[in-house]
């Protein structure tokens, strides 16, 4: 499928890598070695406190709005109606950079490094300097551009959000909306937010604007055709 070509953009030779996919999650592990059983144990455990807090407040999958803290919500939960609110988008917006954080981290418990991809939302934690390619369906700059993460960055998550491919909610026109944090639910929320406003290039300064003004946010960049805008702690290097 087109919006799984950027798995091709992070596939270091040094670690191992594995698919695991259960209903709507389809992660792309990579890791020291290959933890399939562990990795399919932490997405049902994650995927049922989500589930089972959708079940008795519905309007949590159906929202475009940041929806009020409850107690007893789930961990994972909680940071993904955080991250909502911050962001000003509904909490499912969080979701895929949720679990792949929540994943990625119970992963590290038996690894040192780790990078979990669900659906072009991705959680890192590595010990060297690692290239996320960038791929903007069809624009020009699309897979010519990459971000250089270093280990000291690290845990940290990167997101990206488009409204030309792939079959992510967006109500932009983006072809690519990549944003950074230290927290992976944060950024995906953030990549739909400032997605939804991109239709043409002169949109782009206008989520440059959005993207600064969101506590949390390392930094972003916005592709819509042949234009390019960034802002914040990036390293954007030639190719992946």
């Amino acid at each position: 499928m087109e919006d799984h070509i950027y798995r091709n953009l992070i596939r270091p030779k040094d670690l191992a890598s594995f698919k695991v996919q259960i209903k709507e999650s389809d992660l792309f592990v990579l890791c020291e070695r290959k933890l399939v059983r562990e990795t399919e144990e932490a997405l049902l455990k994650y995927r049922e406190d989500i589930e089972r807090y959708i079940y008795y407040n519905p309007l949590f999958r159906e929202s475009f709005k940041p929806l009020p803290f409850e107690e007893k919500m789930p961990a994972i939960v909680r940071c993904m109606v955080e991250a909502s609110q911050k962001a000003g988008v509904g909490p499912m917006a969080a979701v895929a950079g949720a679990i792949a954080e929540f994943v990625g981290r119970d992963l590290l418990n038996r690894c040192k490094q780790v990078i979990v991809e669900n659906g072009g939302d991705i959680f890192m934690k590595v010990t060297k300097p690692r290239r996320v390619g960038i791929y903007a369906g069809a624009s020009p700059l699309s897979g010519k551009i990459a971000l250089q993460i270093e280990p000291e960055e690290t845990p940290l998550g990167i997101c990206c959000s488009a409204g030309s491919f792939g079959h992510s909610v967006s109500l932009g026109k983006a072809d690519a909306v990549v944003v950074i944090s230290t927290s992976t639910p944060l950024a995906d929320a953030t990549a739909t937010a400032v997605g939804n406003l991109i239709k043409e290039e002169k949109d782009i300064k206008k989520g440059i604007r959005l993207l600064k003004s969101i506590s949390g946010i390392k930094g972003g960049l916005i592709i819509k055709n042949k234009k390019l805008g960034a802002w914040g702690d990036l390293n954007i290097v030639r190719g992946c």
